[in-house]
């Protein structure tokens, strides 16, 4: 009996352990996928940035107005790709979560920005072997203490926005 209680205990640990493997394997390959579609970016590589993407992916970016669907935000991208220079963030932090088929996994990060600290949220769906992008949220960060400065300064913008916004 103290043997199988001891195979059971050490059964465990290495189920235990496999599962923290295969857990942290699927975390490396869409912390790949975000890499490499920053580095894309910043190479202004759009073959390369849109691939990443499924091809019903959205967009959502930090003002209002932008909301796309993939190939409205393909067109948008494409003339700063087409300069040579799109955009350079970096990750300094990111979490991701999984469902429980393993399939989709969504994630939030903190970049290094142009604009300084953004945050980006998204989702990324497994096709075959490869994660895509599927929904990106990108926003500036405010600090609490600067909130009000910045009302200020977008609610002349932003009120006509709310009284002409028509809800669907």
């Amino acid at each position: 009996m103290k043997v199988f209680f001891l195979s059971l205990a050490i059964l465990s640990v290495f189920s235990f352990d496999a599962f923290q493997h295969k857990e942290l394997d699927k975390k490396e390959e869409v912390n790949k996928t975000l890499d490499a579609w920053h580095k894309a970016a910043s190479e202004a590589n759009f073959n390369a940035y849109f691939g990443l993407m499924t091809e019903d992916a959205i967009f959502i970016g930090t003002d209002p107005s932008e909301n796309w669907n993939y190939k409205n935000f393909q067109a948008f991208a494409k003339p700063f790709f087409d300069k040579g220079r799109a955009w350079n963030f970096k990750a300094m932090e990111r979490h991701i979560y999984f469902d429980e088929s393993g399939k989709i996994a969504w994630f939030d990060e903190l970049l290094n920005t142009q604009m300084k600290i953004c945050r980006g949220s998204g989702v990324l769906v497994k096709i075959g072997i490869d994660w895509k992008i599927k929904h990106y949220v990108l926003s500036m960060t405010i600090p609490n203490e600067n909130t009000d400065q910045v009302i200020k300064i977008i609610a002349p913008i932003e009120d006509v926005l709310i009284q002409n916004k028509q809800i669907k």
